[in-house]
Parts: C-alpha cells; sequence; structure tokens
C-alpha cells in the first residue's frame, strides 16, 4: 500500500516488539500513514514475521532484537506486562553495545503503568529520557498479527504517562505519532491509569472469567450454558481473552485491582441486601440509575446529544403534500417537564409526574439529577416517580453533568447548584458549549456564587464552587433582565430558593412563568407584581401530582400546517396555553389564521385547551416586539407561516434567536432562499417577503405552491428542521433535510405524527 501521506517521515526506523493485535496494528498504520522510513519488528513467532516481510509491512524481523535494531530512534514495546522487564534488558544492552542512541525514544502499550515504570528503572537506574510509557484504550474480539486493523485506533485515546525524567521532544514526537494515526492523546499520571483501568477494564474482565468459571462448575453446566440468554453471551464474552494475558495483568495491577474488587464487594453486598429486604423503591432506584447511566456515559464521552449528530446521520426526504386533516396529541411540554424534574427532586416526599416528554433535553435534566443521588423511577410512557431528597439532599456527581443540547438543563440547573454545599460542573455536546452563559453566570456572582465559564465567550463547562469553600450562602439581589429571558428568571429564582433575603427579578417584558407556577404548586409562596417576580429563601418543597400539558411549541408546527395548507383542519387536544406561551397564537390570528379554542380547563396549574386551526388567507404583518418574548421558540415556524402569507411579514427585537441551538434567523434565511423565498436579514429580526395568492378573504385557496424544491442544511437544530418539514405542504418538488436526529430532543416521533395527518416524511438514516 503506498502512504497515505506524503511529507517527510516522523521516524528513521520504528522497531515494534510484539506482532500481536495492538504491536501489529500500529506497525501497520505506521506504515499506511507513511510515518518511518524503515520498519522492523522482533516476535517469537517466526511465521508472522515472514508474513509481515512478504508483505511488504516489515523490512526486517527477528526473534533477537540485536539482530534489527540498530538505528531505530523508536521502540514500541507490545509484549505481555510480565515480559516487559527482560525487554528492558535488550533494550540496555542495545544501547551499551552503541546499537541505540540514549536518548532513543521507548514507548509500550501496556494496560499497566506503575509496574512497567518500575520494571524501567530496576533495569536502567535511571530512567532514560526518551522513556514516555503509554496505553491506547482498543482492542478487538480478535488478536495476533492477522486480526491486526490500521484503523484501530481512530477516535480511541491514547494515555501518555509523563514523566519528570523525559524529555519534551520525545513527548511531543510520540504525541504526534498517535494522533496521526487517528487516536486522542490525553495526559495521566500512572498510578491514576492502574486504578480507572483496574474499574473499567481489569474489574470486568475478572468478574466475566468469574461467572464462567461458576457456571462451569455446576453440575449441570451443559444446561446452564445450553439455555444462556443474550444477557450472558454480552456479559461472558470477554472472558474468551487470552488468559496468560490476563493472569499477568492481574498480578501487574494487584492493588488497584483488589481495591475495585472490595468496593464492588460493598456494591454487591448492597443489591443483595435490597433484594432480601424486598426494598422497591431502593432497588428500583438503583437499576434505573445504572440503566440511565449506560446510555448516558457514551454520550457525554463522545461530546454528542443522545443521538449523536456529528455525521448527519439522517435526513428527511420529504415529498409534497397539500392537505393535513385529524385530531392528534402532542407530546408533553419540554419547559415544564424540565422544572417538574428539578422541582420534585428537590422536595419532600414523592412527586408523580405524568405527561412527561421524553425527548432528548428533558432526559438530561432526570440524568443530572439521578447523578446527584435523586432515585426516579421511569420514565414509562410519559410517568415518573421521582423520590425527592429535599432542599438540601443533593449530592456530588462523581462525574461532570452532562447536558446534551439542553439550554435550559444548564442555565437552570446552574442556579440550583451555585447554591449547594459542593463544587460542581455542567457540560454538553459540541453545540452547547458554543452558547453564552455569562447571562447567567453574571448574575449568580452578584448573589456571591463562585462560577467559573469557558473562553471569552463565557460558556461551558461552567465550573461552580460549593457554597462549604465559599464559607457563606447566597444572598438575594435585586436583578433588571437586560432583555426578557425565562431562562434567566428561572435560574435567578431557583438560586433565590437558598439565598440570605429576598431575590427579586424584574423583566422588561413578560416571558414564561412556568418556574413560578410550578413552585406555587409545589408550595413555594412566589410574589409577583406587574413584571417583578420575587421568592424569599429558606422555604421548602412538597412533592405532589405534576400532570404535563402537551407543548404548544411543538403544537406550532402543525397551527402552521393546517394554515398554509388546502382543505385542512387540524384539532390539537390539550395543549397547554399558558398566557405567557400563546405568542404563536396571537401572531398567527394577526395573519388571520382561522384558530379556536375548545374544552378550556387547568392541569397541574397550567391552562389547556384543545387548538382547532383550518387552512387559512394568511397576511404578512409587522409582528408587535411585545409578542416577541411570548413565541421565541416558535419564530420558525412563523417564518414559514410568513412566507406563505400575501405580503410582506417584519419581525424586530429578536435578538435572542441568534443564540440558541443555531443562529435560527441566518439559518432560517438560508434555507428560505434555497426554496425560493425572498428575505432579508436584518440586525435583530428578518424581513421575509410572502408568496400567498390574492385570493378572496373569505375563500381560501392555498394550492399554489410557495416553495420550491432544495437540499437543507438544518445545522443540527430541531425547530429548523420540522419548519422545513412543514414547508413541504406548499412545495412544488421534494424537499431534503439533512441533520435530523436532534428533533429527537423536543418533539420524539414527529415524522410518524406528520405522516399520520397527511404528509410524506421519509426518514433516512445512515448512522456510521
Amino acid at each position: 500500500m503506498q502512504p497515505l501521506h506524503t511529507q517527510l517521515p516522523l521516524f528513521q526506523q520504528v522497531c515494534v516488539i510484539g506482532l500481536g493485535l495492538i504491536g501489529a496494528s500500529l506497525a501497520q498504520a505506521i506504515k499506511d500513514h507513511g510515518l518511518s522510513a524503515r520498519l522492523v519488528a522482533v516476535d517469537r513467532h517466526t511465521p508472522s514475521l515472514d508474513e509481515a516481510i512478504q508483505h511488504g509491512l516489515l523490512d526486517a524481523g527477528s526473534g533477537i532484537l540485536s539482530d534489527v535494531v540498530a538505528g531505530s530512534d523508536l521502540i514500541v514495546i507490545a509484549v505481555p506486562v510480565q515480559a516487559v522487564e527482560a525487554v528492558f534488558v535488550d533494550i540496555k544492552n542495545a544501547m551499551d553495545n552503541g546499537q541505540l542512541a540514549s536518548d532513543c525514544l521507548i514507548t509500550d502499550v501496556c494496560s499497566t503503568k506503575v509496574n512497567i515504570i518500575e520494571a524501567a528503572k530496576t533495569v536502567f537506574t535511571s530512567l532514560p529520557t526518551g522513556f514516555v510509557p503509554a496505553h491506547p484504550i482498543a482492542g478487538a474480539e480478535n488478536s495476533g498479527y492477522h486480526a491486526r486493523r490500521a484503523n484501530l485506533f481512530i477516535n480511541h485515546s491514547v494515555i501518555i504517562c509523563e514523566l519528570p525524567t523525559t524529555n519534551d521532544n520525545a513527548i511531543a514526537k510520540l504525541r504526534q505519532l498517535w494522533e496521526a494515526v487517528g487516536a486522542t492523546v490525553m495526559p495521566m499520571a500512572a498510578d491514576r491509569h492502574d486504578a480507572i483501568l483496574a474499574h473499567t477494564s481489569h474489574l470486568p474482565h475478572l468478574l466475566a472469567f468469574n461467572l464462567v468459571e461458576q457456571l462451569a462448575s455446576h453440575d449441570d453446566n451443559l444446561d446452564m450454558f445450553r439455555y444462556a440468554a443474550g444477557g450472558f453471551r454480552d456479559f461472558s464474552r470477554i472472558a474468551a481473552s487470552d488468559p496468560k494475558m490476563w493472569h499477568d495483568i492481574f498480578f501487574a495491577n494487584q492493588s488497584a485491582i483488589i481495591s475495585a474488587l472490595d468496593e464492588y464487594g460493598v456494591y454487591l453486598q448492597n443489591m443483595r441486601q435490597l433484594i432480601i429486604d424486598k426494598d422497591s423503591t431502593a432497588l428500583m432506584g438503583l437499576l434505573g440509575r445504572a440503566q440511565a447511566a449506560r446510555r448516558h456515559f457514551g454520550h457525554m464521552l463522545a461530546s454528542t446529544p443522545y443521538t449523536d449528530t456529528s455525521a448527519m446521520s439522517a435526513s428527511y426526504l420529504i415529498s409534497p403534500s397539500n392537505t393535513v386533516v385529524g385530531t392528534i396529541a402532542i407530546p408533553g411540554d419540554k419547559s415544564i417537564s424540565h422544572r417538574s424534574i428539578m422541582l420534585g427532586s428537590l422536595a419532600t416526599g414523592v412527586t408523580n409526574v405524568t405527561g412527561f416528554l421524553e425527548g432528548e433535553d428533558a432526559l438530561a435534566t432526570l440524568q443530572a439529577f439521578r447523578d446527584m443521588g435523586v432515585n426516579i423511577e421511569g420514565p414509562d410512557n410519559g410517568k415518573l416517580t421521582i423520590h425527592g431528597v429535599g432542599m438540601n439532599g443533593l449530592k456530588p456527581s462523581t462525574t461532570p453533568l452532562y447536558m446534551g443540547n439542553s439550554g435550559t438543563s444548564m442555565r437552570l440547573l446552574a442556579g440550583i447548584l451555585a447554591a449547594q454545599s459542593f463544587d460542581s460542573v455542567l457540560t454538553g455536546d459540541s453545540s452547547l458549549t458554543k452558547r453564552p452563559m455569562e447571562r447567567v453566570a453574571a448574575p449568580l456572582r452578584e448573589m456571591g456564587a463562585v462560577i467559573q465559564s469557558t473562553g471569552h465567550n463565557g460558556t461551558a463547562p461552567l465550573s461552580i464552587t460549593g457554597r462549604d469553600t465559599v464559607g457563606k450562602p447566597l444572598q438575594g439581589i435585586d436583578y433588571e433582565m437586560p432583555v426578557a429571558s425565562a431562562q434567566i428568571k428561572s435560574c435567578l429564582l431557583l438560586a433565590g430558593l437558598w439565598a440570605q433575603g429576598t431575590t427579586t427579578v424584574i423583566q422588561p417584558e413578560v416571558s414564561r412563568d412556568h418556574t413560578e407556577r410550578m413552585l406555587s404548586a409545589f408550595g413555594y409562596p412566589v410574589t409577583v407584581d406587574g413584571n417583578r417576580i420575587s421568592v424569599e429563601g429558606g422555604g421548602t418543597l412538597t412533592g405532589g401530582d405534576i400532570a404535563v400539558p402537551a407543548d404548544i411549541s411543538s403544537a406550532a408546527f402543525f397551527m402552521v400546517a393546517a394554515a398554509i395548507s388546502q382543505d385542512s383542519k387540524l384539532t390539537l387536544t390539550q395543549v397547554g396555553i399558558n398566557p405567557t406561551r400563546t405568542g404563536i397564537l396571537d401572531i398567527l390570528k394577526l395573519m388571520n389564521a382561522d384558530i379556536s379554542l375548545s374544552n378550556e380547563t387547568h392541569v397541574g396549574g397550567e391552562p389547556v385547551a384543545d387548538i382547532t386551526i383550518r387552512s387559512s388567507n394568511l397576511v404578512g404583518i409587522k409582528i408587535p416586539e411585545y409578542l416577541v418574548p411570548l413565541a421565541i421558540d416558535e419564530f420558525p415556524a412563523l417564518f414559514i407561516a410568513a412566507s406563505c402569507a400575501q405580503g410582506r411579514t417584519v419581525l424586530t427585537g429578536a435578538k435572542e434567536l441568534r443564540v440558541k441551538e443555531s443562529d435560527r434567523i441566518a439559518v432560517m434565511a438560508e434555507g428560505l432562499q434555497t426554496l425560493g423565498v425572498d428575505c432579508t436579514v436584518t440586525e435583530d429580526g428578518i424581513i421575509i417577503e410572502g408568496k400567498g395568492s390574492h385570493a378572496d378573504i373569505n375563500e381560501v385557496n392555498n394550492s399554489q405552491p410557495v416553495f420550491g424544491g432544495g437540499h437543507i442544511t438544518s445545522h443540527h437544530d430541531h425547530r429548523i428542521a420540522m419548519s422545513f418539514a412543514v414547508a413541504s405542504l406548499r412545495a412544488s418538488e421534494q424537499i431534503t433535510i439533512e441533520g435530523v436526529e436532534t428533533v429527537n430532543t423536543s418533539f420524539p416521533g414527529f415524522a410518524e405524527l406528520a405522516n399520520q395527518i397527511g404528509m410524506s416524511i421519509q426518514v433516512n438514516s445512515n448512522a456510521v
């Protein structure tokens, strides 16, 4: 194979000692990437060496180091841990004989590090300046030379143990090598490495070997294995690994493995006792936390939402359609779902939630409180049971709290965590970590919080110092918000629950008031005086029943769908019509939409109603700025409505749209122009030239296409994706929307529901 890179090689000669899976895979990657002028190897298995030379992988090979090592400027030790000391002896002899320079770069790939360093000290006395212990966290089911894969290390971590004796150039060159073959390099102390690997790799292998041994020892072992289900096969798969290798590892990392085993024994005994005691609540809490954590950790480590969007691996292919008809139920309100978990966790007693939105954002909030020790059962078809820990019952998470793509989770939790006794860190996916967090961090600091944002733009991760370290509680403040934002308001009110004195937030315009309503529902007094909202610190929350109404922000897409299409009539049942959220209704009515409400009632302290919307002759308007905060999340859908309206629609006072999951003004304008709609982006809004027909006001004619077809990039913004899906109802050709995975953050099942009422959305998944 020709090298993948044409630059000068990083090394003159690399010597790989051990052509097992890791050693041979690294050799192949070095060869394919042209990272060394020559490549030699040492291995006792002569057929592997002969085959590697025959295939052109190696320039030379031998079972004896001194035969091939001369002139090497990198040695990679890839042998079992117990054999490394003997290899060090051979390397020292080669240095003493002048075959190797004293500063030759020497590294290893072993899964233990302290014993490797101790072995080097025993042989060399003074550690060589080129010695850099390392460990690639990669592997495969098969082992040996024939299992090698040049891409084995792509997107995997390599831990490097930087020693005080090592020269900086050796560390830099080794980092460059691993990055060149696709790995991510991270530094770590050797003892820390061994402790972590004992828990995450060595202990699982030990348990797998032990379980198989336990079952094999039974007299009826044939039946045991015959009827073993997938769980046994999945858990015990790693017991098929090389026994000699794991024998050596268990002894080499003895101290850390014994410590991990002892800790595991405590957890095992605890579960045993829960089963004996038939403690249903505690056992469900343990199982629920473990289940969610297993799913959650992968996304946290990859810095992705719960659905990986890095490769835009799913898309909508939408054929034009004309009519939507039916009666449908919209998923639960995302804002209320977030707050039900937060306040239910902080309450005394049990909170039962129905209608919970099982979308990615709300699940991130749920996981965060599980990480802080709250037992939460579910979700199960929108039902949650939260066993509250009280105002002072949260426990520090052992890892950063991962918010996925949810700005609401991060900003509201910042207020809660700023008042806790313990330190905490809030992080999220690549999109969330670009969004502004100083808007909550700055006023929290005025209350006495010690909170550190990242970078000059004040983004996540957020590091929050606990009150035990600060030495005093938060202090209530009067804070006049520069912009109307329910997230900022809610963050400060939640922090105010623990603050000394009164916390008052003054908002320039009305913003959604779910936090105030839910605090009252949990028995916490809230004072509302016009645009001034206040809480006194030191109160308590009492658990109860919370019914989450359907989300009006999600309903907005279907309201617009019915309004812009022909001969349509759609009823959306029991949608939340909180007056701080009904901007979408007010704006559509100003645009002449045919909307009516029925069956108005209250659910869990929130007003709800059935909303019916029919085909409408929409007209362009100047959107009143006082309605902007009341419809901030619904504007992408409203832009589609404006495109189908007769005349011009002008939006001003909407800078907030530029700091959502994407710059929604710019991204929507880009998509509208792709589909043939004239629009102009302004500093704080947009001007859209509607293409609606000049039909008689009493006769609706929405048959004329407004949009052409085209390829839309959603920028992984769920509301952008759903809005352009709605545009297909007035399109002349197929619309393709890329990057639609994030629709699950707020509206799982959107495409299925849309197809149910007459749209034609095909979901294509190209996950890699």
